[in-house]
């Protein structure tokens, strides 16, 4: 069958008449192949599009931690633009929605890979294109190097404490006191194997060692730079993808509260947003888990000349800040999860906050939360767009809501 290609689906695929997935295709071009439950998963290129490259990456049609580095910078960039000005027109929501702001090449201080023990050694690496077969990275375009400088200590961590009957995962990020990892789905700790992954730890010089729940090894400060701060990052916790991606979003969150003297922070993680705000105002920082409120406190008490901090445990989905909670802020930043904060946006419309500044990381629940505070009266200044995620069909982005 020859079908025409006619637009990227979500997830990067493309998507030909009657709903077609066709991996690896782009828009416009013809392509020929069997299709077997509505996809063609060994389609052959007729005419491709000119927007169609080279993928940088040797391992790119294996693996699964990449789905656009067959197409141009400039396609992929234009895509994300138009997800996000699509998700806000579902809603009705016009809005000046920037080029994306792009992370480069080898630049993800944060990943998760997935592991397998095998007779002789360990497989690394991440799932491969729809399957489960285990990937591995080499060549990798998208991992910071000092991550994959770490793959050798999974290696060998897998080999160590692996079992033959499941699969690992390692979420590796990178800190300024070098690589903390955590493990999960290894052999229940015993004395001989702490000692045995311990050395592997300090033989390849990670920072930290967590296997599951419990420590195993701290070699260095596995510390990250949040502003004027050093902040003792908890295992496993939640980290912006790319320093480059962190700097855009937190210039353009601390542009839009300038002025403000007293701002909360919701959904505040370890203080990528609260600890660079404290250096010009008060910050109520929120966030459920008080292992990141506990760090983002010492990174505060370690730094001179901020502004007060004060840090709250609190579920904001169950509980969200309420009218007269919110009623002596000058400004509020949120930045919750991919669910968004339906419920908090209803209570920040309801208290007149002068000013939101919103981050998120799924243009469809963003687009449902601006609906709400326009409806509510607020304006809504130009999106910005961030791609840390430069080949992977995620976006995050941007925007400022201020009472007109």
């Amino acid at each position: 069958m020859r079908v025409r290609i006619g637009k990227l689906g979500r997830l990067g695929d493309g998507i030909a008449p009657g709903g077609v997935i066709v991996p690896l295709a782009l828009p416009g071009e013809e392509v020929e192949g069997d299709v077997v439950e509505g996809r063609i998963d060994a389609p052959r290129i007729v005419f491709p599009s000119p927007h169609r490259v080279r993928p940088a990456c040797p391992r790119f049609r294996a693996c699964g931690g990449c789905a656009l580095q067959h197409a141009s910078e400039e396609h992929v960039a234009r895509w994300k633009r138009d997800l996000v000005i699509a998700a806000l027109a579902a809603r009705g929501v016009e809005a000046d929605v920037r080029a994306p702001i792009t992370s480069p090449a080898n630049s993800r201080r944060r990943a998760s890979l997935s592991a397998r023990r095998l007779k002789r050694g360990a497989l690394v690496g991440f799932h491969g294109r729809a399957s489960g077969q285990i990937v591995a990275p080499e060549g990798c375009t998208l991992l910071h190097p000092d991550l994959l400088a770490a793959l050798p200590a999974l290696h060998g961590l897998t080999s160590a404490g692996g079992s033959r009957k499941g699969e690992m995962k390692f979420t590796l990020t990178r800190t300024l006191g070098g690589v903390d990892v955590m493990a999960r789905g290894g052999k229940e700790m015993g004395l001989s194997l702490r000692q045995e992954l311990a050395a592997i730890a300090a033989e390849h010089g990670l920072a930290r060692l967590h296997w599951g729940e419990e420590p195993v090894a701290t070699l260095a400060p596995p510390v990250v730079q949040m502003g004027p701060a050093r902040v003792p990052l908890p295992p496993g916790a939640f980290l912006q993808a790319t320093e480059e991606g962190e700097k855009a979003l937190v210039s353009a969150v601390t542009e839009s509260v300038s002025g403000a003297s007293r701002v909360a922070d919701l959904f505040a993680g370890c203080g990528t947003f609260a600890l660079p705000l404290t250096a010009k105002c008060e910050v109520a920082a929120y966030e459920a888990e008080e292992a990141m409120l506990s760090a983002m406190q010492a990174g505060w008490r370690g730094a001179e000349g901020l502004k007060r901090l004060e840090t709250h445990t609190r579920d904001l989905f169950r509980r969200p800040l309420l009218p007269d909670e919110l009623a002596r802020l000058d400004a509020v930043v949120i930045d919750p999860p991919r669910a968004g904060a339906q419920a908090q946006m209803h209570e920040i419309a309801k208290a007149h906050v002068p000013v939101v500044a919103a981050v998120s990381c799924n243009p469809e629940s963003f687009a449902r939360d601006a609906r709400i505070l326009l409806d509510a009266g607020y304006s809504m200044g130009p999106v910005t767009v961030v791609d840390q995620f430069r080949w992977a069909p995620h976006v995050e982005l941007f925007a400022r809501f201020s009472l007109t």
